[in-house]
């Protein structure tokens, strides 16, 4: 069998375990890469199609000055398989734990953003959020590693508990959690700020928000920069003796580091090094790449400016190739001269920059020789933000992109493919292409993807299912149920890919609609446990 590697576009875990089952010998292992991108709808790749997509101010538009030029992306979806309906869950952390557990919320317990089962830490004696590790003990690293992968995580982590309990050597992580503010070398933060009384200083019911740079007070939300004068924290990095170590780590490397170095940037050139070790040792690698691209943002460069998604560095395509602007910033204390050098904001720029960055990946691996043994899978977590993201309406917090392009391997489906996915479908083809069996009696929610990919399988599953909260979607080929218990009509595809027939009288439908309503209906009992296994089991409050 030859390698493989996944890219998925648009959180991982424990470390071996023993219950996984025998993997395959090591010369038959595939080298795998999942790209994660961050809050990006389907409707915002051009290769959907979609008549409308978001502006740089988060509004509805159909304007081609803001759509994104996507060359490679569709490159690739045309030679690869693009699925049609792929969900995630409505935001973020329950859609990360979908993907590295193949689990739905009912087990792994991350139900929203903000709404985590709990249990009592044993180590500590309190009550706190349950760690995807605890609840999915077989992670989708661990699949990786136990089958003889080095195992690497880079971009945002979104994560609770122990990093290295998730399944991954080292990591890169333009950091994800709040308690991560503590870098020495960026003072790009968004924090609270708190009175004499040393409480937090409130303003109509909700904390305040200084902005340490300028020192000026701004609305939105706590925060760090994951894009220009990032705040990277590694893991068992190379040139550090920690576990954890702020980035730049090296003499050499602090010296470069300043208001030019760009986080998705950094993501990537570690992420580099590490397969550049793993091939020089002839070893299989796991990259797990969960960048924030797609993900709105404060705009540290332009304080004033109220930016959604702040601007990226500028890379040209020439018809062939990508030319990389090299980036000058200069200034301080909120007043800073990008000359030119970083493109309009908007989430379109960011998924140009998106596309740069899968060419970056190709050239990569024709560096090393092993591009005609790659398979890559391009997805986000969710919906796009204020389009998207933690909606219940239809399917827009669900519906991502999914590419999947494997030039060395022998497809049977080549384009758009018409068929539904799951992001837990991605851990158990994961366990496919590693060749580690998961344990009969572990659940997982997931299908893998890889038979109807090299199969006459006509089909990949008969059904998707979603959740937020106690909120539960489901989706068949001719009906779904949306997060409010409505029903739609998706046996044909707006324009807009959201625009469907609401179904209010079910005798005016066809039979087979009826039919697979019912079917839907009894899928989803399994799952509505919100109510009576929300936390750990033992857990009371």
């Amino acid at each position: 069998m030859k390698k493989v590697i996944l890219l998925l576009t648009f959180c991982i875990f424990a470390g071996l375990n023993p219950a996984v089952g025998n993997p395959k010998p090591a010369a038959q292992k595939p080298n795998i890469i999942i790209y994660f991108a961050d809050d990006i709808s389907a409707r915002e790749f051009p290769v959907y199609g979609s008549s409308v997509w978001s502006s740089p101010k988060a509004k509805n538009t159909s304007d081609p000055k803001y759509r994104a030029q996507t060359p490679v992306l569709e490159r690739l979806a045309e030679e690869g398989v693009t699925v049609k309906t792929a969900w995630g869950a409505t935001i973020c952390s329950p859609s990360r734990a979908m993907m590295m557990t193949g689990r739905y919320a009912h087990l792994h317990k991350w139900w929203h953003n903000g709404d985590f089962g709990r249990w009592i830490n044993p180590d500590t004696n309190r009550k706190e959020v349950i760690p995807l590790y605890i609840t999915c003990p077989i992670m989708m690293g661990d699949l990786a590693r136990q089958a003889g992968y080095g195992t690497y995580w880079a971009g945002k982590t979104q994560i609770v508990g122990d990093y290295e309990r998730y399944g991954f050597d080292e990591g890169c992580f333009t950091p994800g959690r709040w308690e991560d503010l503590d870098n020495p070398y960026a003072d790009f933060k968004l924090v609270f700020k708190k009175g004499p009384d040393g409480r937090d200083l409130m303003k109509n019911g909700r904390k305040r928000i200084w902005n340490l740079d300028d020192g000026k007070e701004y609305p939105g939300y706590k925060q760090h920069s994951w894009n220009f004068f990032p705040h990277v924290r590694v893991m068992y990095h190379p040139d550090s003796d920690k576990k954890l170590d702020w980035w730049p780590v090296t003499p050499e490397q602090q010296k470069r580091f300043g208001l030019h170095t760009y986080g998705a940037d950094v993501e990537l050139e570690h992420i580099f090094n590490f397969m550049d070790r793993q091939h020089a040792q002839n070893k299989p690698f796991l990259i797990y790449h969960t960048s924030h691209l797609g993900h709105d943002a404060f705009d540290f460069l332009h304080p004033e400016s109220g930016n959604k998604w702040p601007g990226t560095p500028i890379a040209k395509w020439d018809g062939s190739k990508y030319h990389r602007v090299k980036t000058r910033i200069t200034g301080d204390r909120g007043v800073y001269d990008t000359h030119g050098t970083v493109s309009e904001p908007g989430i379109h720029s960011h998924i140009n920059y998106i596309d740069y960055q899968i060419w970056q990946y190709l050239e990569k691996l024709s560096e090393l020789g092993i591009e005609n043994n790659t398979v890559l899978i391009i997805t986000a977590d969710n919906g796009t933000s204020q389009y998207g993201k933690g909606y219940e309406d239809r399917q827009k917090g669900t519906h991502v992109p999914f590419i999947v392009y494997a030039p060395g391997f022998n497809f049977t489906k080549q384009g758009m493919q018409d068929i539904l996915v799951n992001l837990a479908d991605v851990y158990p083809t994961v366990a496919d292409l590693v060749g580690t069996e998961i344990p009969e009696d572990y659940e997982v929610n997931g299908k893998s993807l890889w038979p109807y990919l090299t199969t006459d399988a006509e089909d990949h599953r008969e059904w998707i299912y979603s959740y937020k909260k106690d909120k539960q979607f489901i989706r068949g080929h001719h009906v779904m149920r949306d997060g409010n218990g409505v029903w739609w009509d998706v046996s044909s595809d707006p324009a807009d890919l959201i625009s469907f027939t609401e179904i209010t009288d079910w005798e005016m439908v066809p039979k087979e609609y009826r039919e697979e309503r019912d079917r839907l209906i009894e899928a989803m009992k399994p799952f509505d446990l919100y109510d009576t296994a929300h936390d750990y089991p033992g857990y009371t409050n």
